[in-house]
């Protein structure tokens, strides 16, 4: 056994820089140091040792504490945390508890949802096969799968998965299922031929990838790369590699915090120093005069508010099949304005199918679903005659005969293939044909076989006939055709008009499909066996199958729904660009004329990227960097980008797009873990409710802002007026607070479940940089503040004239305010419409459960001896003291309406 060259294997377990693909066979064994009869168990064990086990390594997780306390790790919460700290130097702990309890329900809620972000390694470290058939001192042995290495001989057989990155020395039929890794389609088929060294990957026939499926055949191969260095691991490496980004609502949040805390902070200053040197406040009174003003602009219970918008919508969108993982990502999907989407599994039902028949009678289209025999085949929309059935049902038989392939009825699953996919394709179309494959099974049995070679590209097979032997095959239309002397026509058999038949083949081909051409031949009565010479010349052509994987019925729609919307659909997929090109005609893409391949974006520097990302709608033969580019690209370019996907090679542009899409039926969990949400239905058209209920949170998360923002203005507004001229605190800090908790949780809380305006899937997706608090939202919180405070002093004026005591104006003072801000919920909910309807009048359930909570908390705030003794109330009147307060709220309804009205007479002025 030669030894291994000192350098020639890398620690990561594989030949640096070393082109495996383009290597002869016997060059990578003499690179490895290796043979066909494999390592010995001595050299083995010190690879073994020297590059460490073939698996990929486990990421160090954060602790749950760190993970915890990086919840807390936000300004507004940090604002939050000092108002609960001042609350408490008021005396009033039970308040401050309240405070630190909404910041922690808050943490323990993200704590929960995001927690498991870090399993998309360990997704993929899983797909690893567990054991292996392996060459060593000459002998078949099994072994872990963890304990291969460099240099190691590796047998393959159908089932098996591939447990390291592989440089094939045999191939018999070998097909490999690679969908997870490079996004083709159907079986891969290999050889041991080299390949060129600029192959794409999905072109490197010569090598098995670690995690791929052997469909069909056998084949032998000596490992070149083992964990992380596998292409595996490379995409593992990406995942790790790649930095999530914030979401814009929490960049939002984020920039509004510190906007917040700046000019709270700054008017609390100078209100201190104004009622300190000029108004000669002591001190203390000063010092408690600004805590009120900082209690209220605080809005105490956003955060938990707006986290319950979205843990909301996140309910929703469970009720729509779509599992959500993280909560902002519900917010971020309204936002959208790019969805990258992967071909094979989520625009297509990643089921082959025949869908084009070629014959002498020309071409006939075949109708059904996946592998079901039910469907019907046609031509110009009507059934074949009697001529043209005879010839269907002969190639539809020879389809079923030369085949090793079987189709079942599942009771959870529907029908499915067992063996090839494609072989399956050719089962149900000769079912559809009138052929059922099972009965001219047993009516032809079959006597002997040519298995499938890559070196003759056809599979042959010998059955029986009532006085004749006959052979049926089938393989490549360039292969297949040469071996033909005659062809099926309308008069029966009729010379070979090749060039013909080269045409048909390279039209459907030009379409997008896989085309298999199939033939036969009689032979002598007593044929017990088959030849290569039996088949090679003298063949009948019956006629040329066109094999796609058809688009989802449903994602047609969802992508006209998608592009109504302003959002753009990009299809990203590692299939050829003809197949690519050909589902994104039939799904609608708008950029489906044009393909750009991976080798095209490999000549563009990052400038030329984003141009081309941002024209082209449609990319094929792209390998898991040239998705993680696309995305960064068009993310460079100002878009909002989600990622959908179901394969291992999905997962690095999963965990880098804004919203990361993975397929939950037939995706790989390393998709699922690098992804917020899954599709647990795998429809592309989920996609467009979950679009829809982003938007509508988003609608939500500015209304409960709007709501939020101006009701506290309003109440620091009151608090500053009255220390600039001079006058009585109209109310007390304790009791601002006691209104933000109650009208927060009460009030603020049902817009969470407001439905969705009528316009909101015709409206283009809002900008990323779209500003939280935007110009409208300014004048809005200007305008209620300066009612609220108006509103406020009315009633404190109103209440002295009628000779009250201080505690009883103060009393009349809050419940006036919580009565304003009902009223602003009323107008609020429509933001784009009159809130003047019966609709708006009644309002939703939570909307009345809201309002009547408030109305009862206030009476008990008003009446019970409890809270007149804890914040200071009294009894009202309920005629003479409540009359002028809900007065007050009209007023303010009918303001506002006023208002709202103009700006749309104004919107429509300059619309005309």
């Amino acid at each position: 056994m030669p030894e291994a060259r000192d350098g020639a294997v890398s620690a990561q377990g594989a030949v640096t820089g070393t082109a495996w693909h383009a290597l002869p066979a016997e060059a990578a064994l003499q690179s490895l140091a290796s043979t066909a009869s494999g390592l010995a168990a001595g050299e083995a064990a010190r690879r073994l040792a020297a590059h460490g086990p073939n698996r990929l390594p486990a990421a160090a997780p954060r602790s749950a504490l760190r993970r915890f306390l990086a919840q807390f790790a936000n300004l507004l919460i940090y604002v939050l945390l000092g108002a609960a700290g001042i609350t408490a130097l008021l005396g009033h702990p039970t308040d401050a508890a309240v405070i630190l309890g909404v910041v922690v329900v808050n943490a323990i809620v993200g704590f929960v949802q995001e927690g498991r972000a870090e399993q998309a390694l360990d997704a993929i470290r899983d797909m690893l096969t567990p054991h292996a058939s392996v060459l060593r001192d000459g002998r078949r042995l099994t072994v872990d799968a963890a304990d291969l290495v460099p240099g190691d001989i590796v047998l393959l057989e159908a089932g098996d998965r591939v447990p390291a990155d592989l440089r094939l020395t045999r191939a018999r039929g070998l097909r490999l299922e690679e969908a997870a890794l490079t996004g083709e389609s159907v079986p891969v088929e290999k050889s041991v031929a080299p390949v060129a060294a600029e192959a794409a990957l999905g072109d490197r026939t010569s090598l098995a990838f670690s995690g791929t499926l052997v469909a069909a055949g056998q084949g032998m191969g000596v490992v070149v790369a083992t964990g992380t260095a596998t292409e595996l691991g490379r995409i593992s490496g990406l995942i790790g590699g790649v930095q999530q980004l914030a979401t814009p609502l929490l960049r939002q949040m984020d920039g509004f915090a510190r906007r917040l805390t700046g000019v709270i902070l700054g008017l609390a200053a100078a209100i201190f120093a104004f009622a300190w040197l000029v108004r000669a406040y002591d001190a203390e009174d000063a010092f408690m005069a600004v805590v009120g003003i900082a209690v209220a602009a605080i809005p105490e219970g956003l955060p938990a508010v707006l986290t319950i918008t979205l843990a909301i919508g996140v309910r929703r969108m469970a009720a729509r099949r779509a599992i959500v993982r993280r909560l902002p990502a519900v917010e971020t999907l309204g936002a959208v304005s790019v969805i990258c989407s992967d071909k094979t599994g989520t625009l297509t039902r990643n089921e082959m199918t025949v869908a084009a028949v070629e014959t002498g009678f020309g071409r006939f289209a075949v109708a059904g679903a996946g592998y079901a025999p039910q469907g019907s085949v046609t031509r110009h929309g009507e059934p074949a005659g009697a001529e043209g059935a005879a010839l269907l049902s002969a190639l539809a038989r020879a389809a079923a005969l030369c085949n090793d392939a079987a189709l079942r009825d599942e009771p959870e699953t529907g029908w499915m293939v067992a063996g090839d996919p494609m072989e399956g394709a050719l089962l149900a179309f000769a079912a559809r044909a009138g052929v059922p494959p099972e009965t001219v099974r047993l009516r032809h049995p079959r006597r002997d076989e040519i298995p499938f070679d890559s070196r003759h590209r056809f599979m042959a097979t010998l059955h029986a006939g009532h006085d004749r032997a006959f052979a049926c095959v089938k393989g490549a239309p360039e292969r297949l055709i040469g071996m033909c002397d005659h062809q099926c026509g309308p008069a029966g058999e009729e010379r070979l008009d090749a060039a013909a038949w080269h045409a048909r083949a390279e039209a459907l081909a030009a379409d997008g499909m896989r085309v298999l051409a199939v033939a036969t031949r009689d032979l002598p009565h007593g044929a017990g066996t088959l030849a290569p010479a039996d088949v090679e010349h003298g063949l009948v052509l019956l006629g040329l199958l066109g094999l796609i994987d058809p688009p989802r019925e449903e994602a047609v729609a969802a992508v006209a729904e998608c592009q109504a919307a302003g959002i753009r659909v990009k299809m990203i997929t590692g299939d050829h660009a003809a197949t690519a090109g050909a589902i994104a005609r039939q799904v609608g893409l708008r950029g489906a004329a044009s393909v750009v391949t991976g080798a095209e974006l490999d000549t563009l520097d990052d400038a030329a990227l984003c141009a081309r990302a941002r024209e082209s709608d449609v990319f094929a033969r792209t390998s898991p960097e040239h998705k993680l580019r696309l995305v960064e690209a068009l993310q460079a370019d100002g878009a909002v980008v989600a990622m959908t996907g179901d394969g291992v090679n999905d997962a690095p542009a999963l965990k880098r797009a804004d919203v990361g899409v993975a397929m939950g039926q037939k995706g790989t969990e390393a998709a699922k873990e690098a992804a917020e949400m899954v599709l647990a239905d795998d429809n592309f058209a989920t996609i467009t409710a979950a679009v829809r209920e982003g938007r509508t949170v988003y609608d939500n998360v500015q209304k409960v802002i709007a709501w939020t923002l101006p009701t506290n203005g309003g109440e620091a507004l009151i608090v500053v007026a009255a220390i600039l001229l001079g006058l009585t605190l109209p109310l007390t800090p304790v009791q601002i607070l006691w209104i933000n908790m109650v009208t927060a949780v009460t009030l603020g809380l049902v817009l969470a479940f407001e439905p969705p305006e009528a316009d909101l899937m015709r409206r283009p997706p809002r900008a990323p940089s779209e500003p939280l608090l935007s110009g409208f939202l300014v004048w809005r919180v200007l305008l209620v503040s300066v009612l609220f405070t108006l509103g406020a002093f009315a009633i404190f004026a109103w209440s002295e004239w009628r000779g009250l005591p201080l505690e009883a104006a103060r009393t009349a003072v809050v419940n006036g305010i919580v009565v304003l801000e009902i009223a602003y919920l009323f107008s609020v909910r429509y933001q784009r419409s009159t809130s003047f309807t019966w609709r708006g009048a009644l309002g939703t359930r939570p909307v009345l459960i809201g309002v009547g909570s408030v109305a009862l908390l206030q009476v008990a705030f008003t009446y019970a001896p409890p809270m007149q003794g804890l914040f200071a109330t009294r009894a009202l009147d309920p005629v003479a003291d409540g009359l002028p307060i809900l007065l007050a709220g009209v007023g303010l309804m009918l303001v506002l309406e006023g208002e709202k009205a103009l700006r749309r007479r104004l919107a429509a002025g300059r619309r005309g």
